[in-house]
């Protein structure tokens, strides 16, 4: 398993869109730190290298894209396959590291050019779909009281992560502060043992000397 790490920045908007290559049934994983009770989204689009035009394009039918998505005490939150391009959804219920994997389905029976994948992924975190609940909307009243709670959403979730953030640093300063307390008493050890050394040194080099007659 091909492992990409990738810590996204987060920010007003909470989204990551990138894309990366992958062979036949190989698979790629993502690290994504989530906080706790977070709603994430994800796009996928697959594209398959033609030898012919020497560019990538649309994938073709049958190839599909098997998704698993688990958290760092490895519960399992997600595992799908879909088509050639789809949205995956979940939700995370711990604060923490969640590994997102993507492993295309195809096979053999499915010819395409040098195997060679290119997978787009856009990955929103905290947000939700919010042009088709305005598209559904009757009136404008109702596509402003979407937008609002569109924001009032991302407000939400910008708190979560300054929360989760705040949480993570107040465990690295004690993680910090127990290091630093180790490290000292080990090196008051050191010196205890070291003293301890010398002194039984010199003690036995006195005994050797008496006994030898040379003191």
């Amino acid at each position: 398993m091909n492992m990409l790490i990738l810590f996204f920045c987060f920010n007003f908007s909470l989204s990551a869109a990138f894309y990366f290559h992958s062979e036949e049934r190989e698979e790629k994983c993502i690290i994504q730190d989530i906080p706790s009770e977070t709603w994430v989204t994800g796009t996928f689009k697959i594209q398959q290298w033609d030898m012919d035009r020497h560019d990538f394009l649309d994938a073709a039918p049958g190839l599909g894209m098997f998704v698993t998505i688990t958290s760092y005490n490895e519960e399992v939150l997600l595992s799908k396959l879909f088509g050639p391009k789809g949205t995956f959804y979940f939700t995370s219920h711990l604060p923490g590291e969640h590994i997102i994997c993507l492993e295309s389905n195809s096979t053999r029976l499915i010819s395409f050019g040098g195997s060679l994948l290119r997978i787009h992924l856009d990955m929103r975190i905290g947000e939700h779909d919010l042009d088709a609940a305005i598209a559904q909307a009757k009136d404008k009243v109702n596509e402003v009281t979407f937008k609002l709670e569109h924001l009032i959403e991302q407000i939400e979730q910008i708190l979560k992560e300054q929360n989760y953030q705040r949480v993570r640093e107040e465990n690295f300063r004690m993680t910090s502060e127990d290091t630093n307390s180790n490290v000292l008493w080990w090196a008051i050890a050191q010196t205890l043992i070291l003293i301890s050394v010398g002194i039984f040194q010199m003690k036995y080099l006195k005994d050797f000397f008496i006994a030898k007659k040379v003191v």
